[in-house]
């Protein structure tokens, strides 16, 4: 593979990627706007990106049998056009009602890219490889962080937040045809699986049942639930109790993810010198010591704006770290089913996400306290099913290594 080759499609699959999130971060300064404009609350607009993550997790099971029966093509195609459908419809919402399902619509769309993009990197990269395109596309998708809150702030104060919807329709075509003239399906699609009820979930068992796939898949969610935490409290914390602008907020919300985004490329570095296994033996334990001095500091009011700003850049640090391992020891074991073990990745990610974006619209009171409680409890429970999910993995190959000697 050429370097010309090798970046172009690291770019393509992040763009994949990043679609979801961009289509997250970059309404968030909106939320004033919209609950002014739709005569509502903002945390009833809040409701409208859980509503998105419930989608998304749920459409991450629809897509993980559809990849690997028809291909990654056919179904990544239906997805985007959904997601432009969608779009178009947030654009034109007279109410919340509304807006909150088209939301759960378009989010069955743009998790066809997130699911089909993990999938082609088992496809398409050596397994040795994985950790490191995972960080990756963690680049590209650290984008979205950088670029959309900032862009969505200018833009509603300029245009009005319904424009920001146009501007992901547009981006979501521009996208579909980047895959439909520059993406090769190498993946041979497998007609022998089936899309019948009984041996889709016989399918979905047979994934969770590898302790590989469910310690990672797991941990690596709960871990990863430490981000929603902080995106679904962020406009809260930093708009309504820090008073600052939604301009302001973007730039913060853009220099916040730079501890994602770096922390990822540090990954990539480590990854050379050292296993996976042991770059989360570290990162997930770091996750929880500052959690826990975050929430004491919120707890205390020790901390203000830019303590809050350092607690949480050191938090999505160690999520930076510890995802594109967690993503990559999750898949190692699967290449015929590939489809079906990203799809439950996400599911599980996303799925853990959006009860986490619930659970801090359910706390009263204006304080960064439900953002820093949610993630201590997400990721003192990721370290607990690592150290468990581990240990049962040690049972399983040495069951296996004796069962070989035996015969």
């Amino acid at each position: 593979m050429t370097k010309q080759r090798y970046f172009f499609l690291i770019l393509m699959l992040g763009s994949l990627t990043a679609l979801a999130p961009f289509s997250i971060d970059m309404y968030l300064p909106g939320f004033p706007a919209i609950a002014k404009s739709l005569h509502t609350t903002t945390e009833k607009v809040a409701l409208s990106l859980s509503t998105f993550f419930i989608g998304i997790s749920a459409g991450q099971l629809l897509y993980g049998p559809l990849l690997d029966k028809y291909g990654r093509k056919k179904p990544l195609y239906f997805g985007l056009g959904l997601y432009i459908i969608a779009s178009v419809g947030c654009y034109f919402s007279a109410t919340i009602e509304q807006l909150i399902v088209l939301r759960f619509i378009q989010a069955i769309g743009s998790c066809a890219a997130g699911v089909a993009s993990m999938t082609m990197v088992r496809d398409i990269f050596p397994l040795k490889d994985n950790a490191k395109v995972f960080a990756l596309l963690i680049l590209v998708l650290g984008a979205s962080p950088m670029i959309a809150p900032t862009a969505g702030g200018y833009v509603t104060t300029a245009f009005g937040w319904h424009v920001i919807f146009i501007i992901l329709a547009i981006m979501a075509v521009l996208i579909a045809l980047a895959v439909i003239f520059g993406l090769h399906d190498n993946y041979k699609p497998d007609s022998s699986i089936s899309l019948k009820p009984k041996p889709i979930i016989k399918s979905f068992i047979t994934v969770i049942k590898n302790p590989q796939f469910y310690t990672y898949a797991i941990c690596g969610g709960i871990g990863f639930s430490c981000l929603f935490a902080y995106v679904s409290a962020s406009p809260l914390v930093f708009m309504e109790v820090f008073q600052v602008s939604s301009k302001t907020y973007g730039w913060i919300f853009a220099g916040l993810s730079v501890g994602f985004i770096g922390s990822s490329q540090v990954n990539s570095a480590l990854i050379k010198k050292f296993k996976s296994e042991q770059i989360i033996n570290i990162s997930i334990p770091a996750m929880v010591i500052i959690s826990i001095l975050f929430l004491i500091g919120a707890w205390q009011n020790l901390l203000g704006l830019g303590g809050t700003l350092v607690m949480i850049f050191g938090v999505l640090c160690c999520v930076g770290i510890s995802s594109p391992n967690t993503s990559a020891l999750a898949l190692a074991p699967f290449e015929k089913n590939a489809g079906t073990a990203s799809a439950l990745l996400g599911a599980f990610q996303m799925g853990i996400g959006s009860a986490v974006s619930v659970g801090v619209s359910l706390f009263p009171g204006k304080t960064a306290v439900p953002m820093a409680a949610i993630m201590v409890v997400s990721a003192s429970l990721a370290l607990i099913v690592l150290l468990v999910g581990r240990r049962n993995i040690k049972e399983k190959t040495e069951a296996k290594a004796g069962q070989i000697v035996a015969h």
